[in-house]
């Protein structure tokens, strides 16, 4: 008895713990207000100066240098406007890099008219994030940095109908011989932009300098309470090292820089269901250093320093990748940078969940049938486990009479009713705590589906049917959390009610206690939920019926 019970309290303080994370989804608090020092202005950003240029003396692995914080981020000099299918983007002249990215395919709210698309990168504003991105020399003197001038033959290129790339090309000249040329390849369907830093030594000397590319971003944590990196919905820097994928606390940024030297990794900004990489070749050793003042941080990549001869030049690649969290773009475009769609310890389940929502989707065309027809399918895996835990339940109904009498019985003498009930169940061959195997069975996949629909952008605004046009919140009507309130209380009835009194009283408001909570889940986790639900009321009524009939 106080095995089943501990579970009971076990399940019950889960639900809490997961309905607490789901209010703070909906209501999440108020994130604090970071004081400015005295005598800078309270919106100070950093601007891109010289303080954010990696310093090529650091490449040993000493902490990089910190950026200073100092006015709002200028306006784009001599803009010029990207668009393709995906993307409305600004490259700004000062520096060649991309400063502004709209996604047209998501929109903030997909009822709102006209629809206004989210916003990833910007060049001002309390969310400034930037890319930065050139060549640094070890002299200082011919430099084609982020703060050089770039120029392009034309102030707008739009991505043509018949073709499936498009090619952007900003040329730097210096006051020497030397030349540098950026040039971005953006293509059809795709959130990965290429871009090649082309060098020209057109000197009698030869240059000895790096390539780097950055990211500057303003941090703007996600309000929430105790809980840990690894929560919902982490906004910040992230690093792979080619082996480990790391969250950064922008907090120990300020304290204790990073730096390190490898091949095979990236970098990148994250928030929920977007974010913006910069991702090196993986073959190629990079010094990556991430650093941060105030509420301002910065991520560098930077190449090893190379010698390029008079005359010759050097092509230093890198791939961006701008945009949602789509997992077949982010395996394409780097190493394990599919890591960024965060679904936690429940990784292990949660990404072959998805995989099967994916395939499944890809018949039917819907989301919300895709988790219908994956309930059923795990539902199958685990039928006869499921089935011999159901005919112990039903069994044990069977002998509801008999308990009941040995209850009035023994009312007096808990000791002595214990044990006549234990000798009942090993007589009869029952075990009372098989109800609750059923239920622990499926939290694990309760927890990563909860992740799968939380953090899979593919579900972000994904309809079902009728009233439920977004699968990733709320039923706006909570007609499905009603739905399932009502399927459960129907299985409770199909069950055994437990011999211990206040294990009664707890499956019995067990099902008022998920519905109120589930009010608050995302749709799409109310809708497995209650096709889980119906589907084990099925299974157990056939069970009933077969072990009455014995």
């Amino acid at each position: 008895m106080d095995n089943v019970r501990l579970i009971l309290w076990a399940t019950f303080g889960l639900v809490l713990w997961f309905t607490y994370r789901a209010w703070l989804l909906e209501y999440p608090p108020e994130a604090p207000v970071e004081q400015a020092p005295a005598g800078q202005a309270s919106d100070d950003l950093a601007t891109g100066g010289e303080a954010d240029l990696p310093r090529l003396d650091q490449l040993d692995g000493a902490a990089p240098q910190l950026p200073q914080p100092a006015s709002q981020g200028a306006e784009p000099d001599r803009p010029i406007r990207v668009r393709t299918d995906v993307f409305d983007a600004i490259i700004d002249g000062r520096g060649g890099d991309l400063v502004r990215v709209d996604l047209l395919d998501y929109p903030v709210d997909k009822n709102a008219e006209p629809p206004v698309p989210v916003r990833l990168l910007d060049f001002a504003g309390a969310d400034r994030w930037v890319y930065q991105t050139g060549l640094r020399s070890l002299s200082g003197e011919d430099e084609p940095n982020h703060l050089g001038t770039f120029s392009a033959a034309r102030g707008e290129y739009l991505l043509p109908e018949s073709s499936d790339e498009l090619t952007v090309s900003l040329d730097w000249q210096g006051a020497g011989p030397v030349r540098a040329r950026k040039v971005y390849t953006f293509r059809r369907g795709q959130y990965a932009v290429d871009l090649d830093i082309v060098l020209e030594n057109g000197a009698d000397a030869a240059w000895n300098g790096a390539a780097y590319a950055q990211l500057l971003r303003r941090h703007n944590p996600v309000g929430r309470s105790f809980t840990s990196v690894d929560s919902y919905s982490f906004t910040g820097p992230v690093l792979y090292d080619g082996d480990r994928f790391e969250k950064l606390d922008v907090d120990d940024l300020l304290t204790e820089p990073v730096s390190q030297s490898l091949a095979g990794g990236w970098h990148a900004s994250i928030q929920h269901h977007f974010l913006a990489a910069a991702v090196p070749p993986p073959l190629e050793e990079m010094h990556y250093q991430a650093s941060a003042r105030g509420a301002d941080y910065v991520l560098s990549a930077v190449t090893n320093v190379v010698e390029i001869a008079p005359g010759e030049s050097r092509d230093f690649q890198f791939t961006l990748f701008v945009g949602p969290k789509l997992q077949d773009q982010l395996t394409a475009a780097g190493p394990e940078l599919e890591r960024t769609v965060d679904y936690g310890i429940f990784t292990f389940l949660a990404s072959p969940l998805f995989w099967v929502l994916d395939k499944i989707f890809g018949f039917v065309g819907n989301w919300g049938w895709s988790i219908v027809i994956t309930t059923l399918l795990i539902k199958l895996a685990f039928y006869k486990l499921t089935e011999t835990s159901g005919r112990s339940m039903a069994k044990m109904r069977k002998l509801q009479p008999r308990m009941k009498a040995l209850q009035e019985t023994y009312k007096d003498n808990r000791e002595q009713l214990s044990r006549h009930m234990m000798e009942l169940y090993k007589r009869e061959k029952v075990n009372p705590a098989a109800g609750c195997l059923p239920i622990l069975i499926q939290m694990p996949f309760f927890f990563a589906f909860y992740w799968v629909l939380i953090e899979s952008v593919e579900l972000r605004q994904a309809p079902f049917m009728l009233w439920i046009d977004d699968l990733s919140s709320r039923d706006p009507y909570f007609v499905m959390p009603l739905l399932m309130g009502a399927a459960m209380l129907v299985q409770t009835r199909l069950n055994p009610a437990p011999p211990d009194p206040m294990q009664a009283r707890i499956m019995q408001i067990m099902p008022i206690v998920f519905t109120v909570f589930f009010a608050f889940f995302p749709a799409g986790l109310v809708l497995y939920w209650l096709t889980n639900t119906a589907l084990s009321i099925l299974q157990q009524w056939r069970i009933n019926k077969v072990i009455a009939a014995d």
